[in-house]
This record gives C-alpha cells, sequence and structure tokens, in this order.
C-alpha cells in the first residue's frame, strides 16, 4: 500500500488506517465479536493498513486490550495511536486533563496494548479546567521518556460552530495555536468526509501549511457513505446512530442522491470499485497529508476500504462529487 507521512517527525503510515472503536464502542453490541475483531485487524496489517486508531475511552479500556492481543505478535506491523483526556461514567463523560492524570493514563494505555511506546497519543478534549499548556506539557514529557513518540490532538468545537452559524474549527484553530508554542502537533484528527466537507475550508489548511498529518474520522459518514444501510431498518439501542438526526429514516432517504452519485463514480472505474471506496478515494485525494480512518470490525469491510487506496479519482470524478447535494439534516 502507497505510505503516507504524519509530521514533521516523518511518520510514515500505510495511506488508509484502520478505526477500531466500532469493534468495542458506540456500534451495535451484538455485532460485536472479539475473535472476528482481532482478525480483522490482524487482516489490515497484511494489507498495509498500519495506523491502529484507539482510545483508552472505548469500551472503555476494551478496545485498547484488543488492540493489545495483536500488537503482541505484530508490533513491527503496526503504528499505533491512541488518545487521552477522557473518562466515561455512567451516564456522562468528562474531561480530565490534569498532569498527573495523563502520566498515569498513558501508562495504563502502554500495559493494555502491551507496548513499549506509543506512536502517536492524541489529547482527546481538552479539560476546561486545566490550561490546555499544562496538559500538553505533561504528554509532552511522555516524549521525552521515550513513552511516547509524537502528539496529536482531536478536533474541538465543531458542532458549537454550526449551532453558531461561525466556522466550524476556530476553536481547533486557536488550541493548536496555544500548544504548539509548547511541543509540535504532529497530527489532528478531525471528521472529513463526502458529506461532512467542513475541515476543508480552514483546519485542512492550517495543518497542510504547517507539515501537521490529518487523520480523517468518520470518512465513510458512520456508514452511510458506503450504501449499505437501509433507511428505516433501525438501530440498535446502543449505537450512536439510533439517536442521530442524520440517521433518521427521513433523513436518510433524502440523502440517498449522494451515495447515488458515489455509485456512478464508481461504475467507472470497474465493476468491483464501490461507493465506499470512492468516498475515501476523495479523503485521499484532498492532500498527501491526509490518511482516512474507516472504523471496521469485520475483514470483509477492512478489506475493501484498504482497495480504496488504489482508486484514482479523476479531475472529471472529483468534480462530479464536488457537485453532489450537500447533506440534509442536522449534526447534532
Amino acid at each position: 500500500m502507497e505510505r503516507r507521512t504524519i509530521g514533521a517527525g516523518a511518520l510514515s503510515v500505510g495511506a488508509v488506517g484502520l478505526g477500531c472503536m466500532p469493534m468495542s464502542w458506540a456500534y451495535s453490541g451484538s455485532r460485536q465479536r472479539g475473535d472476528a475483531s482481532l482478525r480483522a485487524v490482524h487482516r489490515a496489517l497484511d494489507l498495509g493498513v498500519s495506523l491502529l486508531d484507539t482510545a483508552d475511552m472505548y469500551g472503555p479500556f476494551t478496545n485498547e486490550l484488543l488492540v493489545g492481543r495483536v500488537l503482541k505478535e505484530r508490533r513491527a506491523d503496526a503504528f499505533v495511536s491512541t488518545k487521552v483526556g477522557l473518562l466515561v461514567g455512567e451516564q456522562h463523560i468528562v474531561a480530565n486533563g490534569r498532569p498527573g492524570y495523563v502520566k498515569r493514563a498513558c501508562d495504563a494505555s502502554l500495559r493494555r496494548l502491551q507496548t513499549d511506546v506509543i506512536d502517536l497519543y492524541q489529547l482527546h478534549r481538552a479539560d476546561p479546567e486545566v490550561p490546555v499548556e499544562e496538559t500538553w506539557g505533561a504528554m509532552a514529557e511522555l516524549v521525552r521518556a521515550g513513552k511516547v513518540r509524537a502528539l496529536g490532538l482531536c478536533a474541538v468545537g465543531a458542532r458549537g460552530g454550526r449551532r453558531s452559524g461561525g466556522r466550524l474549527y476556530d476553536a481547533t484553530i486557536r488550541q493548536l495555536r496555544r500548544v504548539q508554542q509548547v511541543f509540535p502537533v504532529s497530527a489532528v484528527e478531525a471528521e472529513l468526509s463526502v458529506w461532512s466537507p467542513e475541515a476543508l475550508e480552514t483546519l485542512l489548511p492550517w495543518c497542510e501549511q504547517r507539515g501537521v498529518g490529518f487523520l480523517a474520522a468518520m470518512p465513510l459518514g458512520n456508514g452511510f457513505l458506503t450504501g449499505t444501510l437501509t433507511p428505516g431498518e433501525g438501530f440498535e439501542p446502543d449505537d450512536m446512530r439510533a439517536r442521530h438526526p442524520r440517521f433518521t429514516a427521513e433523513m436518510m432517504a433524502a440523502n440517498q442522491p449522494i451515495v447515488a452519485g458515489l455509485r456512478r463514480v464508481a461504475a467507472r472505474h470497474g465493476e468491483d470499485v464501490t461507493a465506499a471506496q470512492v468516498a475515501l478515494a476523495w479523503v485521499l485525494a484532498q492532500g498527501r497529508h491526509v490518511v482516512p480512518v474507516p472504523g471496521a470490525k469485520q475483514e470483509r469491510w477492512v478489506t475493501e476500504n484498504a482497495g480504496a487506496a488504489g482508486v484514482r479519482l479523476s479531475e472529471r470524478d472529483l468534480a462530479e462529487v464536488a457537485e453532489l447535494p450537500a447533506a440534509q439534516g442536522s449534526w447534532e
């Protein structure tokens, strides 16, 4: 698979990553199978999908434990990214950016992942009660201690921007400017897909100008852009899409023209190319510093997603995708 670099440190990863969250968190609990997920991760590594994206809050903790079972056998094949800064309670999620906690959380992640070093350690969310510089400084100390290779930041403030009508990632960029004064940012993770392209306005250019890698989260629109979801079929109660305004039967039906457009482009590339692969190829085409990180928990989807790295969209294709209707429905 084509390789791409993350940050000024030239950390090399496969052009397509693997989001491990659906294996343990937020999606259809009855369909989560540990053995199937392990096979999916191994398949990803076999195909050159080296970036494995997880977090201590996924589960919580169980996702890192799962990834750790693979890393114990194949650490040299993987680039592991995990996150810190969020604590999961019974009915709520809270931020914790206290330096002491960050250091303890890193040690715990290292144990669960069965590794001596985390390739990319990301701040999941900043703690509003702790200056972000203090949190970032603690993370930088982990780099100096050899426990972490590089630091990243997950985008914040996007939904608030939607409500206020402001530019969606202004809060993230302000935060990035602050932490850059403490220690270099190697990567930013934020949503980017055909039906949620807002990061193209300011956040993606900011990263490109500074040599910061961009990890595109939810590049398949939480599964919608694959064309495999049926409007009105419904979701399990523990699936986050069950409460998501864009996944009501009405909104899913209204947004079908987006999937139809992706299928038209796919058809020009051969009968084996899918709408999902076109959606991922579009993300890849947004810059050499961009790495889509689609979530998957089955070998078949991992294999299909990896195949997107070989799909090259023409100018005509990109223009056609650009002309697709904007997604309907709130993203709140």
